[in-house]
């Protein structure tokens, strides 16, 4: 017997037909009594459409309601899931965020997990039944739903993976798993048999949509062993975990382009100690989050500062940064949302050089101008003309020829379910180990 927590995206529950045979899937997994905690999403594009309700009423809706709002589409996703499972003979049971113990902090919109008390979940288990959680959201210290960020539903399944010692959590979307680009961009992109959970985190940062950034990090500190599948075949998926076979032998595992970026820049600037700090602390309160930051002496005692936040963030940026600006007697203010983040990633560019060279020289030889540039020790990002990010995707897929399978590469063979074979991939017993969230017990804040 083995517990698997299912997340099934948007795509993978857009309608009655969807939710039947996820209600088929789950029921084949469940098999020699397999248990199965199902995380779901709202049903296609429900989370776009409520957003575009609430600002058609209020271009700046308050950010408790807009909680108390999104956090519906997914509770309706678990309610209808649960009906099609009891419709096939499954004794299911759905809950909210709050009746499954997800505690979340104060933060509404972008709220991180605090604590989990799976003690419900695990009473419905014992008793037989499926569990399916709406995803996405939590409650707070003032038992209010707080919802997790876009992608918040892959957090609520890794965290849940965690605290209930699951023996493999599996992220099933309308994607076959993680591919060296998005083959949407890139047909000839390959899908990755496994990637490490460094890899996987710095691409989720840098846009690719495949899982949420926070997610991975759960994943990482409570070693969830995670894998990306298709909810629409059974086939096996991608498998992030912390080391893989070939990590000597890959430079760049994949490329990621991020288009919800937009660039502040505040010019002129008193160049004196202090100036920044009162900048970045303002945004910090706002739980504005800031990526890339160059910043330049533009003349002398003066600076100019640049960096870059989503785009959903802009309109709060932009009303803190205009009065922050005066207050500093800032030489002027601009703002870009025509702009994308390109990067590349990979643990082997610890130990090679060369790589920012291959990949500056490659854009530039495609007419491709870079406006901005950051690095870690296994990713290079560049900020670029949104209009040209598909074309770098495509010219840096081709110069570091990720459709190329590397040489020394074996096929991802893993240990299968007994009686849920011909769907699911079964965990090492590792994975049920100690020092994951519990009733009670603090997780990381990502």
């Amino acid at each position: 017997m083995a517990l698997f927590v299912h997340k099934y995206g948007g795509s993978s529950v857009a309608d009655a037909e969807c939710m039947r045979r996820v209600a088929a899937r789950i029921k084949a997994t469940c098999g020699d009594s397999n248990q199965v905690v199902a995380v779901v999403s709202a049903m296609g594009d429900t989370t776009d459409d409520l957003i575009a309700l609430a600002r058609s009423v209020n271009p700046e809706p308050d950010e408790r309601e807009m909680d108390s709002l999104l956090a519906t589409g997914e509770m309706a996703s678990s309610a209808v899931l649960t009906m099609a499972l009891q419709a096939l003979g499954v004794d299911a049971i759905s809950m909210t965020g709050r009746q499954a113990g997800i505690r979340v902090d104060n933060t509404h919109l972008k709220a991180k997990i605090e604590t989990i008390d799976p003690s419900r979940i695990q009473r419905h288990l014992k008793q037989g039944k499926v569990v399916v959680v709406a995803g996405f959201q939590g409650m707070n210290a003032a038992s209010d739903v707080a919802t997790l960020g876009r992608g918040g539903s892959d957090t609520t399944a890794v965290a849940l993976a965690a605290a209930l010692h699951a023996d493999r959590c599996q992220i099933l979307k309308d994607v076959e798993g993680i591919y060296t680009a998005n083959p949407r961009v890139v047909p000839q992109a390959r899908k990755l048999d496994e990637i490490t959970y460094d890899e996987m985190l710095e691409l989720a940062a840098c846009g690719a949509e495949v899982l949420q950034s926070r997610a991975v990090e759960f994943a990482k500190k409570y070693n969830v062993v995670l894998e990306v599948m298709s909810s629409f075949e059974v086939k096996p998926g991608t498998v992030v975990r912390q080391e893989v076979a070939d990590m000597e032998n890959v430079i760049i595992r994949g490329i990621a382009a991020d288009k919800n970026q937009a660039k502040a820049t505040m010019r002129a600037l008193p160049d004196t100690p202090g100036v920044a700090a009162t900048i970045f602390k303002q945004l910090a309160q706002a739980n504005i989050n800031v990526d890339m930051i160059v910043q330049n002496v533009s003349e002398e005692g003066y600076t100019d500062l640049s960096f870059t936040v989503p785009t959903d963030d802009l309109v709060k940026t932009r009303r803190l940064l205009e009065p922050l600006g005066k207050s500093l007697k800032a030489g002027g203010l601009h703002f870009d949302q025509d702009i994308a983040k390109v990067s590349i990633v990979g643990v082997g560019m610890k130990s090679h050089s060369g790589v920012a060279y291959q990949m500056f020289d490659a854009l530039a030889a495609n007419g491709v101008n870079i406006d901005m540039i950051s690095t870690s020790e296994i990713k290079i990002s560049v900020i670029i003309r949104a209009k040209d990010a598909d074309k770098a995707v495509r010219v840096l897929h081709d110069a570091f020829k990720l459709y190329i399978v590397p040489e020394g590469s074996k096929p991802n063979v893993r240990p299968m379910a007994k009686t849920a074979q011909a769907a699911q991939g079964k965990a090492s017993p590792k994975a049920r180990k100690a020092g994951k969230p519990t009733k009670g017990a603090k997780a990381k804040k990502a």
